[in-house]
């Protein structure tokens, strides 16, 4: 694990997108995963820019996005579906872009059917990860177990009062979301995690310092041989 402290979080932000950018311009049909929240914003704006630039060109990548609510339609100005078209998707020329559907019939069938057309795709080259403030990535959450694959997760309250700025209340913020697995992220052959602000601390300390622990989700990834911690001061002010 390699963690970059820096100065800022817009600095965070486009180093973030320098490893995107680095391996789109390597391999022109890479497999990107991407994630959602405040977090990966900044990489966002700065992978847009490129692009519009006309020295970054995504229209032979396809990525797969972590994680999605159950239960909130795709049109729904906060379902993720929304929140990617709006933040990056419009932005930039991307051959295809894939969600899982938090509205399926059969949510098991579902999660299968997402590992399955990652691994058809032949799998992650870079993941971006934000991390919550429980420790947890993607949407697993703290629990005594790591889980492998694609799964619907119950929301924790943690994790429900830090969406809820999305939202007109707590009360309107999905109680589940279906989330790739621990085994789908590592699986990755490169790992991004990025993080800003002090209330991201604790996490960060508990991940890069603490013992490597379910409960602690994002530790597991001090075992990948290939993943970055890009933060800020406010974020490594615990380390």
């Amino acid at each position: 694990m390699n963690v970059t402290v820096f100065d800022t979080p817009e600095q965070v932000g486009k180093a973030c997108a320098l490893l995107f950018a680095s391996q789109v311009m390597r391999k022109k049909n890479s497999v990107l995963g991407l994630a959602t929240g405040s977090s990966p914003i900044g990489c966002y704006q700065q992978l847009i820019a490129w692009h519009r630039e006309g020295w970054l060109d995504f229209s032979d990548c396809i990525s797969y996005n972590l994680d999605e609510y159950v239960g909130l339609p795709i049109e729904h100005e906060t379902s993720y579906h929304a929140f990617m078209q709006a933040e990056l998707f419009s932005g930039i020329n991307m051959k295809a872009t894939y969600l899982p559907d938090g509205n399926a019939a059969n949510m098991n069938a579902e999660c299968r059917r997402y590992d399955r057309a990652i691994e058809k795709a032949g799998g992650i080259d870079i993941q971006l990860l934000g991390i919550g403030r429980n420790g947890h990535i993607g949407f697993n959450e703290p629990g005594e177990k790591f889980i492998y694959g694609t799964h619907v997760v119950n929301l924790t309250e943690s994790t429900i009062d830090a969406n809820k700025r999305f939202f007109e209340s707590a009360d309107q913020v999905p109680r589940q979301a279906v989330s790739l697995g621990i085994g789908g992220i590592m699986n990755a052959r490169e790992v991004v995690l990025v993080a800003m602000g002090v209330d991201k601390a604790k996490a960060i300390a508990d991940t890069v310092k603490g013992p490597i622990t379910p409960m602690v989700q994002a530790s597991i990834l001090r075992t990948h041989p290939n993943a970055h911690i890009l933060i800020d001061k406010a974020a490594a002010s615990r380390l």
